[in-house]
């Protein structure tokens, strides 16, 4: 199983950015899909996840409600986060992981990540 995220950058505040999730190796409807950030000194951190397609359950953490939208493109097999309003507490390296099913299976398989740089 391979992931590559892409879609980083640099965005002023309250801008836009489309980030990308390229998964290879396994069907991409059979699997859950999450999105992590880790800021420098700190943590990594869940930030959104989508159920396999059978379910499409999607999860947001309180940060991201309202601002992000997470979807796949099982055609593509590819997913996306759409992030709107970017803070610069949004800053980070985003990477992409799945491990099975559902939201809630281990992240058994993580891509390398993409920059995101909020700033005026």
């Amino acid at each position: 199983v391979q992931l590559q995220a892409s879609g980083g950058g640099l965005v002023q505040p309250g801008g836009s950015l489309r980030l990308s999730c390229v998964v290879s190796g396994v069907t991409l409807d059979d699997y859950a899909i999450g999105w992590f950030r880790q800021a420098p000194g700190k943590e990594r951190e869940l930030v959104s996840c989508i159920n396999s397609g059978g379910d499409g359950y999607k999860f947001y953490e309180d940060f991201a409600k309202g601002r992000f939208t997470i979807d796949r493109d099982n055609a593509k097999n590819t997913v996306y986060l759409h992030m709107a309003s970017l803070k610069p507490e949004d800053s980070a390296t985003y990477s992409c992981a799945t491990g099975g099913y559902y939201c809630s299976s281990p992240m058994r398989y993580w891509g390398k990540g993409t920059l995101v740089t909020v700033s005026s």
